[in-house]
């Protein structure tokens, strides 16, 4: 499955228009190399998310089309969530 496609499926980005534009702006890694939108999502990959303040690593635990939205957190394997605080 495509990698902007996996992130709206996981509801880890809200809209596969906003994944892409992440995406473009080399802020999804896959396995720490950044990440294209089309970049295929297996199982056992390490997503990171740099999304503004907010750092996301997640283990990719399985692969679907869709899921229900209560479902759709089993799709991946919480590591880390944080917020990178700026220096002033």
């Amino acid at each position: 499955m495509r990698l902007d496609k996996f992130l709206k499926v996981s509801r880890l980005i809200k809209r596969r228009t906003m994944a892409k534009e992440a995406c473009d702006k080399k802020q999804v890694l896959i396995n720490n190399r950044p990440a294209k939108a089309g970049t295929e999502v297996n199982p056992g990959d390490i997503i990171d998310l740099h999304l503004g303040q907010r750092r996301v690593k997640v283990k990719v635990a399985a692969v679907k089309n869709t899921v229900p939205a209560k479902e759709a957190a089993a799709l991946y394997e919480l590591i880390k969530d944080y917020r990178v605080e700026e220096d002033m």
